[in-house]
C-alpha cells in the first residue's frame, strides 16, 4: 500500500458516501470535460504525470495563462479506473494532470520548465513519499510538436546536470485520459488542511528544494 493511499483510505470511505452519484460531464471520444466559455482555437492541452495530482494540480494553478487543470488517470490499460483500481497498481495508470491552457499567454516550453522543477526526475516509480508505477513521473505529449519539444527539454536538463543523478522521467504519446472522481478535483482548495498536512508529511517540498533550490516551483 503506497504511504498516500493508506493515509488518505480511512477519511476516504466516509468522504465516498457523500460523492456517491457525482461525475464529470466528459466527452466518450476524448475522455476529457469541456471547457466552458473558452474557444477551443485558442487553448491547448497539456498532461503531465507528476505523483498526487492534487499536489500538481495546486502548482500548475498558479501559472499565469493555465486555464484550467483536471486531475486522472492514463498511461494504462484499464478503461474508466477508479482511484482504488489505480493505486493497487494493477491498471498501468499514472496519476496525471491534464493542463489546458493559452499558448498567447505561456507556451509549452514554459510549462515543461515548470514541471520540471515541481518533480523528482531522478526516480523510477516513485514521487517523494508515494511509490510504485501509478506516481512515476511522465510527459504524455499530444502531437509531434509537443514530443520534439518535451524530448528537448530533457536533453538541455540532462545536459545542464543541475544535480548528479540521471533523469528517469518518461515522454510517451497521450493515450485516452480518464478523469479522476470528483472529489479529487481542486481538492487542495476544498480540503486546505487536508491537503497542506498531506504535502508537508510526504516531503514533497523539501525534496524540490534539495533538487532545484530557490527555482523550485510550488513554493
Amino acid at each position: 500500500m503506497n504511504a498516500r493511499y493508506g493515509f488518505q483510505l480511512g477519511w476516504r470511505v466516509l468522504v465516498a458516501g457523500v460523492v456517491l452519484g457525482v461525475s464529470l460531464a466528459v466527452t466518450a471520444q476524448s475522455g476529457v470535460a469541456p471547457l466552458a466559455g473558452a474557444a477551443k482555437t485558442s487553448t491547448a492541452r497539456a498532461t503531465f504525470a507528476g505523483g498526487c495530482f492534487w499536489c500538481v494540480e495546486s502548482d500548475f494553478d498558479k501559472i499565469p495563462g493555465v486555464i484550467s487543470t483536471t486531475s486522472g488517470y492514463t498511461g494504462g490499460t484499464t478503461v474508466n479506473p477508479s482511484y482504488e483500481q489505480v493505486s493497487s497498481h494493477s491498471t498501468g495508470h499514472a496519476e496525471v494532470v491534464q493542463v489546458e491552457y493559452d499558448p498567447a499567454k505561456v507556451s509549452y516550453e514554459r510549462l515543461l520548465a515548470y514541471f520540471w522543477r515541481s518533480i523528482d526526475p531522478t526516480v523510477k516509480d516513485q514521487q517523494f513519499c508515494d511509490h510504485g508505477s501509478p506516481y512515476r513521473s511522465a510527459i504524455f505529449t499530444h502531437n509531434d510538436e509537443q514530443l520534439k519539444l518535451a524530448q528537448a527539454s530533457r536533453a538541455a536538463l540532462e545536459k545542464s546536470k543541475p544535480f548528479k543523478e540521471a533523469i528517469v522521467t518518461e515522454i510517451m504519446p497521450a493515450s485516452v485520459f480518464y478523469p479522476a472522481e470528483a472529489y479529487h478535483q481542486d481538492y487542495y482548495q476544498k480540503n486546505p488542511i487536508r491537503y497542506n498536512y498531506y504535502r508537508s508529511r510526504c516531503g514533497r517540498d523539501e525534496r524540490l528544494k534539495q533538487l532545484w533550490g530557490d527555482k523550485a516551483l510550488g513554493h
